[in-house]
């Protein structure tokens, strides 16, 4: 008879990375459920149902920021701290926290481990891996401390220290890792400080750092050229500040906000999720815009979701090139075909997910609008955060809904259709046979 901890091994010898990062994030998520239900986590007098802390527990985990309660009149200070530790690993990813525990105990970090890393961020090789992580860790630290600090200063004119201290803390770390919650309480947002400069730009600062990558980072820091930059750091900053720029002009065209306003929206809805203004007043043209910008999230290996900004250059590169009938080229380089098979898929998958999800919501929450459940699903999947206020209203099957549409949009589309189909790729090659397009 084999002993339990046999069967655990042969289980992770044996299960694939697909299926190992979605058990390992489904267990933060069940975890986190249980202890914000515990009373040391919940505020007297305040009452949290379980699917209500799973929902909270999966927003954190997934780094989305849709509440379907409010934070800080819900949960005590070690609640909140559970919530912005969720966020934590979350962003980071739980393979690369688990990392960090075997760097930090001094033991080797095995091929599995390596493995899981490896498929987590996407990568091309195994080379690097255990230094990446050590700068993933340090850039985290690094932003996250100065974001709270200068967060600090804005926060302590409104509340004594030591609020101020936590409030700039959780703030931070919910921006950086794209995640749009806040402890401010009254379901506001940053509402009350949608005039604060300093605020603004800080938050924004963050929300752009954590979604363009570690990779995208590293490499900068490294190069210092953009020239030198790699193929894939080139597209990332450059689809990045087009979609910063070209969302800040349409929605101050669509809607009644200030340039500083429709600049906070543009970045925020890259799978942020803090607001400056309630949403629910935003004309169907802000929103559908904000929705196509949630749709398209962040970039790969950030702690940001969405179909991320490296697909949609990938085809927009591939539709120029099929019109133009010339090879997909991007910055005088070629993109290989895997990769714009990938990100044909990725999107199409991406839309299949929304489309069902926003279906589902549609027939179990008759009473909302078309455009607010569009909204609310887009939201979940680019775990962004943002809703026209319909989340805390929301029945259980709805929130249930929501809740498997983060899971997936966290984890992403690809990765989940794999769990029962990843295999080693095969070396039968079959004939080929045109099919007619168009």
């Amino acid at each position: 008879m084999k002993t339990v901890k046999q069967k655990v091994n042969h289980f992770f010898k044996h299960s694939s990375p697909p299926r190992l990062i979605c058990l390992g994030f489904l267990s933060v998520i069940l975890i986190g459920a249980i202890i914000l239900m515990l009373p040391i986590s919940v505020r007297e007098g305040a009452k949290v149902t379980f699917i209500d802390a799973l929902f909270t527990s999966t927003s954190a985990v997934c780094v989305t920021g849709l509440i379907a309660i409010d934070t800080a009149e819900h949960f005590t200070v070690f609640g909140r701290t559970v919530v912005a530790l969720l966020t934590q690993i979350g962003g980071l990813g739980v393979t690369c926290v688990g990392v960090a525990f075997i760097l930090a105990a001094g033991k080797r970090v095995g091929l599995k481990a390596r493995k899981l890393i490896k498929e987590s961020w996407n990568l091309g090789s195994y080379h690097g891996l255990i230094r990446l992580v050590k700068h993933v860790l340090k850039i985290t630290l690094l932003f996250e401390l100065v974001g709270a600090l200068l967060s600090f200063i804005v926060f302590v004119k409104d509340y004594d220290v030591w609020d101020a201290i936590g409030i700039s803390a959780f703030h931070s770390v919910a921006a950086f890792n794209n995640s749009g919650f806040d402890i401010l309480g009254g379901l506001t947002n940053l509402i009350l400080y949608q005039n604060n400069v300093l605020l603004n730009l800080v938050t924004c600062g963050l929300i752009i750092f954590g979604g363009i990558g570690f990779l995208v980072i590293i490499d900068v820091k490294e190069k210092k050229s953009f020239k030198k930059l790699t193929l894939h750091s080139k597209v990332v900053i450059t689809v990045s500040l087009f979609l910063i720029v070209v969302g800040t002009v349409l929605l101050k065209l669509t809607d009644h906000v200030t340039w500083l306003g429709a600049f906070f929206q543009s970045v925020s809805a890259r799978t942020a999720g803090f607001s400056t203004y309630p949403l629910g007043t935003f004309s169907q043209a802000g929103l559908f815009i904000l929705a196509i910008l949630m749709f398209i999230g962040a970039s790969p290996g950030s702690t940001g979701g969405g179909i991320k900004t490296s697909t949609l250059f990938v085809i927009w590169c591939e539709m120029r090139s099929v019109m133009k009938h010339e090879h997909c080229v991007a910055f005088r380089r070629k993109i290989p075909e895997s990769i714009i098979k990938q990100a044909f898929v990725v999107t199409i998958l991406s839309l299949c997910v929304v489309l069902i999800s926003t279906l589902l919501l549609c027939i179990a929450e008759p009473h909302f609008t078309f455009m607010q459940l569009l909204f609310e699903v887009t939201s979940a999947f680019g775990t962004v955060g943002l809703s026209t206020g319909i989340t805390p209203h929301l029945s259980v099957i709805g929130k249930l809904i929501i809740i498997l549409t983060m899971y997936v949009g966290r984890l992403g589309a690809l990765t989940v259709v794999s769990l029962g189909t990843y295999k080693e790729l095969q070396t039968a090659v079959y004939s080929e046979e045109d099919i007619t397009i168009g």
